[in-house]
């Protein structure tokens, strides 16, 4: 097993928190030059460390702690009714797994959903290179979970592998069909493909519980978060 203490890491400088306003946020980085494995990044993410296209990070924002690592115990995963409702929503969708391969149909989506969810994130106007530069890795184990209805693609679940679990990298969709909650279903997806697996968790990045972009993390119960003293079972706020 690798010794994380001898790992080079960076700190970034700060800049503008995405999800808490008028806060600073930075993060330490794995040194790019690293030659990353499946083994070792399934340790990092033990240490609360994600991925974000070839690099590996973690928040380290001075007298801040609001970007808590979390995950889901697939095996006792129980939906919520709003979430059965989902089940049974969008029960005519058609899952299927694919490999992380560039895909321009995936592009297209990706630049539509963009455009309708974050016009002012500094995303708009995404090249081809940015979206391979953010979603894929040249070194991780990743497929892409496909949601389709009678062919047409409405969403794309960007996935890790893990040797024993699975990660949620990012979720594009199809803005239109609201009533659906696609980024909502693909993680419903997400477990039950862990599950299938035999894996014991669906990793989930970052839960702020302050940030309503954030705070949707929370729902997925029963969830574990990572603290000072590892790993362990949080409730959710009222």
């Amino acid at each position: 097993m690798a010794d994380l203490s001898r790992l080079d890491l960076y700190i970034s400088p700060e800049h503008a928190c995405n999800y808490l306003p008028q806060r600073q946020a930075r993060s330490v980085f794995v040194d790019p030059g690293l030659a990353i494995d499946q083994a070792l990044y399934g340790l990092l993410a033990t240490h609360g460390f994600r991925r974000s296209g070839p690099h590996v990070y973690r928040p380290h924002c001075e007298g801040c702690q609001a970007c808590v690592p979390i995950r889901v115990p697939v095996a006792g995963f129980k939906p919520d009714r709003t979430q059965k409702r989902l089940y049974r929503r969008n029960a005519d969708l058609r899952c299927r797994l694919r490999p992380a391969e560039f895909d321009p149909e995936h592009f297209a989506l990706y630049g539509r959903y963009v455009e309708a969810r974050h016009p002012d994130s500094g995303m708009d106007g995404t090249s081809e290179a940015d979206y391979r530069q953010f979603l894929l890795s040249p070194w991780g184990k990743t497929v892409l979970l496909e949601l389709r209805l009678d062919g047409k693609l409405l969403a794309v679940a960007v996935t890790d592998e893990l040797p024993d679990a699975l990660s949620a990298v990012y979720t594009f969709y199809d803005p239109a069909p609201e009533a659906r909650s696609l980024g909502t279903y693909a993680i419903l997806m997400q477990i039950e493909e862990a599950r299938r697996r035999g894996m014991g968790w669906l990793y989930l990045g970052y839960w702020i519980a302050e940030s309503r972009k954030m705070s949707y993390k929370g729902r997925f119960r029963p969830f574990e978060t990572l603290g000072t003293d590892g790993w362990g079972p949080q409730a959710t706020p009222s």
